[in-house]
């Protein structure tokens, strides 16, 4: 079943958006309500057995992190309304139904298809339902931040069922099995193609790393290749749910194994990331690194995909301390080879989009962590006047002109910008 028709509760939440905006804002309140209805109208598809299948956009394949991103900003709403809440509770099952059928999986068929990016990728295991098999540390954190938020701002305890159980176990088995790598694990990935950011090196395995505490990541949220398999914000990310995990286990439904497996874990990450992945700017200011891996190597930039170091309080890890405010001056800067500034917008990209194309995704991520209004309402000015006329995000837009960008459909972007519109007027998803 798809919504044929937007919902009463999500109509007078657009219709609140709207009266907020006024005549000054009334360009963010006619893309606010786009992006906010077209996630619902174009992705959405509830099954009979009271599971959610969510689109990623023009991709036919549900992303466990786009999942997410793409219905959290209906959390605000959901607990007035038990059918939204429902519905969210939905993509949680079938989030952990899909965990556990492959936990290395990013991306995964509506059924047993056997459709997939590419027939002829190669790695230790395969399924019909697995659309790709990159293995991303976050697409397993997303599912659990999901979990915990629809608890937090629902009162919904249904999702912590025995499916959610055994698929918080297979995320920690898999997290602490990817804590070293080399020795334990099973995991390689092959792409037989040009591009070296499609494919692992190393027949698969990745380049080397170092034990360090933190836990290894195949591939980025962008579904670009790591350099070095440290990815810090995805380990940043990790350590959060983790938190969630151990909440749930003690005060939900209480099981003292997993809560400690999971308090433990968060700890040993943040050790990591502490003792390896902080480094130096070209000013000589202590930040972290996008990546590391534990030999000596470091990556300073940033991605515009969430996780990303920009996002870190954003995602629970951190304050706005003197290390991030450096590590954010840093990103927000040419000292980052993916920032790039144009005559019609400024901000991070990617190398999984062209050069010179911002994402309005790290652009609203940019918003989100500032304090200022101000700085928040230009954001938002200048993310409305690069929508190519389409009153919806994209994917990157080009700096020099806007209407040059990529995907036409890309649900994740739009409900970002939803929540910078909200975050604005102060309507906030709990954690």
């Amino acid at each position: 079943m798809q919504y044929e028709t937007i919902p009463a509760s999500v109509q007078a939440f657009m219709d609140r958006i709207t009266a907020l905006c006024g005549e000054e804002h009334a360009d963010w309140a006619r893309n606010f309500n786009a992006c906010f209805a077209n996630t619902l109208t174009t992705t959405v598809r509830r099954h009979e057995d009271g599971t959610t299948f969510v689109l990623t956009g023009d991709i036919p394949a549900m992303w466990l992190r786009d999942s997410t991103a793409q219905v959290r900003p209906y959390l605000a709403i959901a607990g007035d309304d038990p059918d939204l809440a429902d519905m969210i509770a939905g993509l949680v099952r079938l989030q952990f139904r899909y965990i556990g059928i492959d936990a290395y999986a990013n991306a995964f068929n509506e059924e047993p298809n056997g459709h997939t990016w590419d027939p002829n990728d190669r790695s230790d295991f395969s399924s019909p339902w697995l659309w790709e098999r990159k293995y991303e540390l976050d697409s397993l954190c997303y599912p659990l931040q999901l979990a915990w938020l629809l608890y937090a701002n629902t009162g919904h305890t249904d999702h912590f069922d025995a499916t959610f159980a055994a698929g918080v176990r297979r995320i920690l088995d898999v997290i602490e099995t990817e804590q070293d790598h080399a020795a334990r694990s099973p995991y390689f990935f092959v792409r037989d193609c040009d591009i070296p950011t499609e494919s692992l090196a190393n027949d698969g395995k990745g380049t080397p790393v170092a034990v360090t505490g933190m836990t290894w990541s195949g591939f980025r949220p962008s579904d670009d290749a790591c350099t070095y398999h440290y990815l810090v914000p995805a380990n940043m990310f990790a350590v959060v749910v983790l938190g969630y995990v151990e909440r749930i286990f003690t005060e939900v439904t209480p099981d003292a194994d997993l809560a400690a497996r999971a308090g433990r874990l968060a700890g040993e990450i943040r050790e990591g990331i502490e003792a390896h992945a902080r480094v130096r700017n070209a000013a000589g200011e202590p930040i972290y690194a996008y990546e590391v891996d534990g030999l000596g190597h470091a990556l300073v930039m940033d991605d515009a995909n969430v996780p990303s170091l920009l996002a870190a309080p954003y995602l629970g890890y951190c304050a706005a301390d003197a290390t991030y405010q450096a590590t954010r001056r840093t990103l927000l800067s040419g000292e980052n080879p993916f920032y790039y500034a144009g005559e019609h917008t400024a901000g991070i990209g990617s190398p999984h989009t062209p050069p010179r194309y911002v994402w309005p995704i790290a652009r609203s991520i940019e918003g989100l962590t500032c304090p200022s209004q101000e700085k928040k309402a230009a954001i938002l000015d200048n993310l409305v006047a690069i929508d190519a006329g389409t009153n919806l995000m994209h994917e990157g837009v080009c700096v020099d002109d806007p209407t040059q960008y990529t995907r036409e459909w890309f649900s994740w972007s739009n409900m970002m910008f939803c929540e910078l519109v909200m975050d604005y007027f102060g309507i906030r998803v709990k954690r």
